[in-house]
């Protein structure tokens, strides 16, 4: 059966951030994942994953500056040193956490994101994350939730894939983004799944828990695991109401989290 992982970015926002690794072992959750682990020190994320039992499924690389409205800078052309530094940081995070994978963000086309940046950047990247076992993901992001990202389709995130060609290179492969830019999930499992190395979820139209609204998570979840994948599903998702209240999906869906 899949394995969910906790964003702790979306769930458990109304504690703390070092606070919500406790309230999500409590809740059942085996795995948490970030989208900005980088407001705590390593070190104390290091700690609270030890002492909850917990692991860290998948993080991303630094967004860039928050007051300019940055979405990565792996593909911003001009901006190649500040990529690899944040992804020095990232890299720091890996080895001190246990955390092993790695969502590289790619960054805003208005930005001057460039397909040619993210690949040349991803073949340097991909060389030095191998070195600690560390997988780097690549994921397409649709255009309502963040207009001008490089990356939308799933077909694009693929390319980009193949032309890096390291071993390391994978694909994220949230289906709420797939079902919002272009559906056909579970087609898309089966044409793009056995390049996915995590998995996220979240109930459209409103990203909201998985058992509601367009898509047949139970299915799905059904599928996903039927397809041999033994990696993690992240739940990326804003809870309706409570976090905990929200849980009730998972009996739904006839899935348990670890």
């Amino acid at each position: 059966m899949p394995r969910f992982a906790a964003n702790l970015n979306f769930l458990f926002t109304e504690l703390p951030f070092l606070d919500r690794f406790e309230a999500a072992a409590k809740a059942g959750f085996k795995g948490v994942e970030s989208t900005d682990p980088y407001s705590a020190s390593a070190k104390e994320v290091a700690a609270r994953l030890k002492a909850n039992g917990l692991t860290l499924a998948l993080f991303n690389t630094p967004a860039g500056s928050a007051e300019a409205g940055e979405r990565g800078l792996a593909a911003v052309a001009g901006r190649e040193q500040d990529f690899a530094a944040a992804f020095d940081k990232a890299l720091r995070y890996a080895e001190l956490t246990g955390g092993r994978k790695i969502h590289v963000l790619a960054g805003l086309v208005h930005q001057g994101a460039r397909r040619e940046v993210l690949v040349a950047n991803l073949r340097r990247a991909a060389k030095l994350a191998a070195a600690g076992g560390v997988d780097l993901l690549v994921e397409p992001i649709n255009r309502r939730d963040i207009p001008g990202y490089l990356l939308n389709k799933t077909h694009e995130a693929r390319g980009v894939i193949h032309e890096v060609g390291e071993p390391n290179v994978a694909l994220q492969f949230d289906l709420y983004h797939r079902q919002v830019e272009e559906g056909d999930v579970s087609m898309a499992i089966r044409e793009f799944g056995r390049l996915a190395r995590h998995y996220q979820i979240a109930g459209p139209p409103d990203r909201g828990e998985p058992d509601d609204g367009e898509l047949n998570y139970r299915a799905l979840f059904r599928q996903i695991d039927a397809s041999g994948y033994a990696g993690w599903i992240g739940c990326e998702y804003r809870p309706r109401t409570d976090t905990v209240a929200g849980l009730r999906w998972v009996a739904a869906c006839g899935v348990s989290l670890g």
